[in-house]
């Protein structure tokens, strides 16, 4: 079996990120770096079915500038066998991210892709659910637990209502929830070795797909701050607000 996996470089986690003075964006410069959350959760997912020996290569691939090379780097070293960078210096719309993976598995010969559900960042959620739809793939949204069992993918994912188990028949899609794995961390062997492992490059032209994308963000803003609390001196008085003021009852 051959497993891609979709690692974003997206601003730590930990960082506070702020918003440009001319709302055009967010103000990343100098920002830290790393990959997105749920990409670390597919990525140690693909490498415990490889340790397991349900997998024999994992190919690990980002979209983006060449600065991405450091979160394949890190996927490499967590146990990805080699990368594909597809170089595209302006942002990627979702749609676009799922036709490149998608002329990607068709290239590779992937049976397994697993993607993060989503960003941190953009906090989109569309393009395993795009990449299933475009290729004609099953898929598990939001798993939580996915085991390999007669030649099938057996995924519990997360619901409104609690879980659901889905079986998909190879080659499928699963995008990876926060209670499937514990992401591991890269030894400092393994980041060595990652220095020699082969890292690919590729255009998405390369692939036959053009990144024009038909959205545009207008503007970017912050979240409008809270108005301090304030303290009631009876149950009337409460009831009250919460009917003139807070309008919820």
């Amino acid at each position: 079996m051959k497993i891609l996996v979709a690692v974003k470089r997206v601003v730590d986690a930990n960082v506070k990120v702020r918003v440009k003075s001319d709302g055009s964006g967010m103000e990343l410069a100098n920002a830290k770096m790393a990959m997105n959350p749920f990409c670390e959760i597919a990525v140690e997912q693909a490498v415990r079915m490889k340790e397991q020996g349900q997998a024999e290569e994992i190919v690990a691939v980002s979209i983006g500038p060449q600065v991405c090379q450091e979160q394949l780097r890190t996927a490499l070293a967590l146990g990805c066998d080699r990368g594909v960078l597809v170089c595209a210096e302006n942002e990627v719309a979702p749609l676009q991210v799922a036709k490149i993976l998608k002329a990607l598995v068709e290239k590779e010969g992937v049976d397994l892709v697993i993607l993060g559900k989503q960003s941190i960042d953009s906090d989109n959620n569309q393009v395993g659910q795009m990449l299933a739809a475009l290729a004609g793939m099953g898929q598990g949204a939001f798993a939580c637990k996915a085991e390999l069992a007669g030649g099938r993918m057996d995924v519990t994912r997360e619901i409104d209502g609690g879980e659901q188990t889905v079986s998909l028949k190879l080659p499928a899609v699963i995008t990876t929830d926060l209670r499937l794995n514990e992401p591991r961390y890269a030894s400092l062997p393994n980041i060595m070795k990652a220095k020699r492992k082969p890292i690919d490059q590729v255009t998405p032209a390369d692939l036959g797909v053009n990144t024009a994308s038909g959205l545009k963000t207008l503007r970017v803003s912050p979240p409008a701050e809270r108005a301090a609390g304030i303290v009631v001196e009876s149950v009337d008085e409460l009831v009250e607000k919460l009917k003139s003021e807070a309008r919820v009852i």
